[in-house]
C-alpha cells in the first residue's frame, strides 16, 4: 500500500511500503474501522448487509491489513460481519477489537470493566470473529472521547492474564493520558494507544511524539469531530485549493504529523472506501502543513 504512505518510514516501528510494527505484527498504516458497519446509532444490522460485505472484502482488496472493530459495535453485528466477509482469513490480516464497554438501550456507552466483565467480553469477541487468538484487544478506559483519570490496573491486569493464557497477542489502550499509559506498561507491553486527535483537536500532542519515541502505534478516532465552524471552513478552504476532500486532507495530515499514526476511517459505501484510501496518499506541502497546524491553535 505505498500509495497511501506519504512519509518515509523513520523511527522505532516504522516499516516501508506503508506499515507499521505493533509487536510483532505489521499492520498497514491505512486501516479500516467498521464501526459504520452497524446499523444507525451503531446499533443493529447494516441497512444493505451485501454491501457491507462488500466493503470488507475490498479492504482486503486495496491492501488493507489492519481491521479495528469492537464486540460492542452493534452489539455483536460487526463482528459476524467480518467473519461472514474475510473467514478464512489472510494470514496478514490483523483484527484489533477493544473491550470495557457496552451498549445500553438509550443509545448510551456505560463501561463494563470488572475483571469478570472483560474475560466474558474477550471470549465474546473470539467466538463471534472465529478466532482462537486475538492479535490486538484494547482496553478502553475513557468516556466517550475523553480520558478519565484513575487506576487501571485491576482491568489491564485482566487483560495481561488473558494475554499469559494464549487468547491475546497484545495489549492496546484507548481513550488514556500519558499517566495510564506508565501505568499499564508497568504491567505488560502497550502495543498502540487510540485516543481522540485530530487537527483541531491537539491536546495529544505530547503522547503523540511520547509514543512515538517507544515505537507504540498511536491511532487516532474522528478525524473530523469536534471542529468549530472558522476551523472547518479553514479546512474547507485549503482541501478546496488541493482540489481534495476535506477528509482527504485530515487523514493525510494525520499520517504526515508522526510516523507512527495509523488511521482507521470507517465508512459503509465501497465508493467512500475506494475515495478514503486514495485520499490518505494525498502529499500536503509544507506550507499547507503549516496552515493546518495553525486551526488547532
Amino acid at each position: 500500500m505505498s500509495s497511501t504512505a506519504p512519509t518515509a518510514a523513520t523511527g522505532p516501528g516504522a516499516l516501508p511500503g506503508g506499515r507499521y510494527r505493533v509487536g510483532d505484527l505489521e499492520l498497514t498504516r491505512v486501516g479500516y474501522g467498521a464501526m459504520q458497519l452497524a446499523g444507525p446509532g451503531v446499533f443493529g444490522p447494516p441497512r444493505d448487509r451485501a454491501e457491507a460485505v462488500r466493503v470488507l472484502r475490498t479492504a482486503v482488496e486495496l491492501g488493507i491489513r489492519h481491521i479495528d472493530t469492537a464486540d460492542f459495535y452493534g452489539p455483536t453485528v460487526t463482528n459476524e460481519l467480518i467473519r461472514e466477509a474475510l473467514a478464512p482469513y489472510p494470514d496478514d490480516l490483523h483484527i484489533v477489537t477493544k473491550v470495557g464497554a457496552r451498549r445500553d438501550e438509550q443509545g448510551g456507552w456505560p463501561h463494563a470493566r470488572t475483571p469478570a466483565e472483560l474475560r466474558e467480553q474477550v471470549h465474546d469477541n473470539l467466538r463471534h470473529l472465529g478466532l482462537d487468538v486475538l492479535d490486538v484487544v484494547n482496553l478502553r478506559v475513557g468516556g466517550f472521547d475523553t480520558p478519565e483519570p484513575g487506576s487501571l490496573a485491576e482491568q489491564f491486569e485482566a487483560l495481561a492474564e488473558l494475554q499469559h493464557q494464549g487468547l491475546i497477542r497484545h495489549l492496546g489502550l484507548s481513550t488514556v493520558d500519558a499517566e495510564q499509559l506508565a501505568e499499564a506498561q508497568g504491567i505488560a507491553p502497550v502495543v498502540c494507544v487510540q485516543n481522540r486527535y485530530n487537527i483541531a483537536h491537539r491536546e495529544d500532542d505530547a503522547l503523540v511524539d511520547l509514543t512515538a519515541a517507544q515505537g507504540i502505534a498511536y491511532v487516532p478516532y474522528f478525524p473530523l469531530g469536534g471542529f468549530s465552524p472558522l476551523q472547518s471552513a479553514a479546512l474547507d478552504d485549503v482541501a478546496a485549493r488541493l482540489s481534495a476532500t476535506p477528509l482527504a486532507v485530515a487523514l493525510s495530515w494525520l499520517l504526515q504529523r508522526s510516523p507512527n499514526m495509523l488511521l482507521i476511517p470507517g465508512t459503509s459505501s465501497v465508493a467512500h472506501l475506494r475515495e478514503n484510501v486514495a485520499g490518505a496518499g494525498l502529499e500536503l506541502p509544507a506550507d499547507v502543513v503549516g496552515e493546518l497546524d495553525a486551526i488547532g491553535l
